[in-house]
């Protein structure tokens, strides 16, 4: 499913036509005999991944235990425990990223925790970061130096990682410096 496209189409609906859309959809979710088909995909040791919506992208975890409508994990990065919806089970491996053409920043939908970005202060200079969490209208990054920021969706970029400093690095290239 493209959810950027489908994201670019809800554009044009209006927020009844959403929350109507959300009804259905949680009527979905809510289905027993949907619920019942992911359970029989799971068993105890499996690692999964599943989506967590505060941090928008993925989470690897191990399946502890199968109750009646949820499912307890262990987060295979920090090791925290978490009782989760079923439908939150990426079990088909869904690439959830959305890309949204956007003139100026970014969207909210297109960031996840983890990700660097750039941003200029109010003296002109670029500052990059990562992603360590998405608030209502701003991101909230730490620097390699350890200083936090927040700033708005709107004036953050991607930033392709390299190694920083790197007196051989020019335009994506490693220069072959003997």
């Amino acid at each position: 499913m493209d959810y950027s496209r489908i994201i670019e189409e809800l554009k044009q609906a209006s927020l009844f036509d959403l929350y109507r859309l959300n009804v259905a959809i949680l009527h979905q979710l809510e289905d027993p005999q949907r619920l019942r088909e992911i359970k029989r995909n799971l068993r105890p040791g499996q690692i999964v991944s599943y989506f967590d919506s505060t941090e928008n992208r993925l989470i690897e975890a191990e399946v502890l235990k199968l109750k009646r409508t949820r499912l307890l994990v262990k987060n295979t990065h920090d090791k925290k425990l978490w009782t989760i919806p079923f439908y939150w089970v990426n079990l088909a491996q869904v690439d959830t990223d959305i890309a949204l053409s956007s003139k100026t920043g970014i969207k909210k939908s297109q960031l996840k925790v983890g990700d660097r970005v750039g941003f200029e202060d109010k003296h002109n200079n670029d500052v990059y970061g990562e992603v360590i969490r998405l608030n209502q209208k701003t991101a909230t990054l730490v620097t390699d130096d350890n200083v936090k920021w927040r700033v708005s969706y709107g004036f953050l970029y991607f930033v392709i990682d390299g190694e920083p400093g790197h007196p051989n690095l020019l335009e994506g290239q490693v220069l072959d410096v003997k």
